[in-house]
């Protein structure tokens, strides 16, 4: 993935040469890749060949990135730590920081449409991606409602909300556009939907329960950010014993969509046994 980015990705040299200086320090600032991955491996299932699927992992990748610029932001979550270093407005200011990610995003769409594959399958994963990074139960819209709980108490229909739309979404998106993208039949792009947005579920609430229980040092980011901003969490509304059995269950659901597909998803279901089980 780091090799497809790197190539896809605008050279540092490349004028102006201050936006791809600052949208390649985010990008290729650490991370896990766990979005683009789940793209491949999806893919994976239904063709060997998964070059093609580098482009949307790619563009997905991006997308995930200016969201993380954006939400260190001063005027969101204020952070000077991602991912063990300072954050993009840190390193090169608010207006760069901003132009970075939206930069990000336009060419998340760029990466998506220029897939090697027919404009049928194009036009599908273009779709599915960004009603993701959307609005109506997509990232942005999970984003604005996260912000708004911020302080207030919340039921578990509003909290379950906020985790499926601003981290489920794109996750979601990441497995169906690599089924996609593998020419995989209707049954199985919704099926591998189900399986994306129920591990995308439980790793939002696994976050939840690291940002409690795991060090900044650890995390690469500041710990304890939830209980500081009294953000809409699940250990804020279950305690960490019985957020830690939703988790547990929500993979365990979402393990079970894969199935029907038995030693071609193994190495997507080792992945989706990680989400949950890892450490920071």
């Amino acid at each position: 993935m780091d090799a497809a980015l790197e190539k896809l990705l605008p050279a540092a040299e490349t004028p102006p040469t201050s936006i791809h200086g600052a949208m390649r320090y985010s990008v290729f600032a650490g991370g896990k890749r766990i979005r683009p991955i789940l793209c491949l491996e999806a893919a994976r299932i239904f063709d060997e060949n998964i070059s093609a699927a580098l482009h949307p992992a790619s563009g997905i990748e991006c997308i995930h990135t200016y969201s993380l610029i954006h939400d260190d932001l001063p005027a969101l979550d204020n952070d000077d730590l991602r991912r063990g270093k300072p954050t993009c407005h840190k390193q090169f200011g608010e207006a760069t920081a901003i132009l970075a990610g939206d930069a990000l995003l336009t060419l998340a769409f760029e990466l998506v449409g220029a897939t090697p594959v027919d404009a049928e399958r194009r036009v599908a994963m273009l779709t599915e991606v960004a009603t993701a990074a959307g609005t109506v139960n997509g990232m942005v819209g999970g984003q604005m409602a996260d912000i708004e709980a911020e302080g207030k108490r919340i039921g578990a229909k509003m909290l379950e909300y906020i985790h499926r739309s601003k981290t489920a979404a794109l996750i979601r998106a990441s497995v169906t556009a690599g089924a996609l993208c593998a020419g995989a039949q209707a049954k199985d792009v919704t099926r591998l939907r189900k399986f994306g947005e129920t591990i995308g579920w439980a790793f939002q609430v696994t976050d939840d329960i690291l940002d409690v229980e795991e060090s900044s040092a650890a995390l690469g980011k500041t710990a304890g950010k939830d209980i500081a901003q009294q953000k809409a969490t699940y250990p804020a509304l279950y305690g960490l014993p019985r957020s830690h059995e939703i988790a547990n269950e929500l993979a365990t659901k979402a393990i079970a969509a894969l199935e029907p597909y038995a030693e071609r998803a193994a190495r997507l279901r080792e992945i989706a046994e990680f989400l949950v089980l890892r450490r920071a």
